[in-house]
């Protein structure tokens, strides 16, 4: 076969190769999952940071077309700012949480960006205390690999992205000088279903 023959046969071969490729559905362990996040206290006198403790997520992913989207639901009652009292009132006070009438906040998103084959970034929407806005996370790391002392093969991600909390209606604390600035730093591990 001619090189140039050759060289448009493998070609066509790696277009197929990514055509059939098919996307993995891949479930977060809950365990090693965590939205964890920090805010203004006082107008700068200090930042809280706490984290929520049950969250589910799905992700589907192609590496070999560079897609995939994300599917993230958090029981904002799980709350937990290591103070209990605080816990309690960021879940009461309807200007924050209120998670009678919110218990559900979620983030539905897409992957982009890849490099090597990993992704960089999520651009999603975020709902939360009842309002949808856009919101993108920034992966910092991300990588696959079998796990042998766990028998599975996993993808774990670190993502971090800023929001202001007040476009969501969560307004408290704005009158006496807070910042409406929070921080997100999500860490997850999910597990490839077979």
């Amino acid at each position: 076969m001619r090189p140039r023959k050759l060289i448009l046969a493998l070609a066509l071969l790696a277009l197929c190769g990514t055509a059939f490729a098919k996307p993995v559905t891949y479930v977060c362990d809950p365990a090693h999952t965590h939205p964890s996040f920090a805010a203004d206290h006082l107008g700068g006198l200090s930042v809280w940071r706490g984290m929520f403790t049950r969250t589910r997520c799905t992700i589907v992913m192609n590496r070999q077309a560079r897609t995939g989207t994300v599917h993230v639901t958090v029981q904002t009652a799980s709350d937990d700012f290591g103070n209990r009292h605080l816990d309690k009132d960021a879940r009461t006070i309807p200007t924050l949480l209120d998670t009678a009438r919110y218990p559900i906040a979620t983030y539905v998103g897409r992957l982009a960006d890849f490099v090597h084959g990993s992704p960089t970034r999520v651009i999603g929407r975020f709902t939360l205390h009842g309002v949808t806005r856009p919101l993108t996370l920034t992966i910092r790391h991300f990588e696959c690999k079998e796990i042998p002392m766990f028998h599975q093969y996993r993808c774990g991600a670190d993502a971090i992205s800023e929001f202001d909390r007040a476009k969501y209606g969560m307004t408290f604390g704005k009158a006496f000088g807070f910042q409406m600035w929070v921080r997100l730093k999500i860490q997850v591990e999910a597990v490839r279903q077979k």
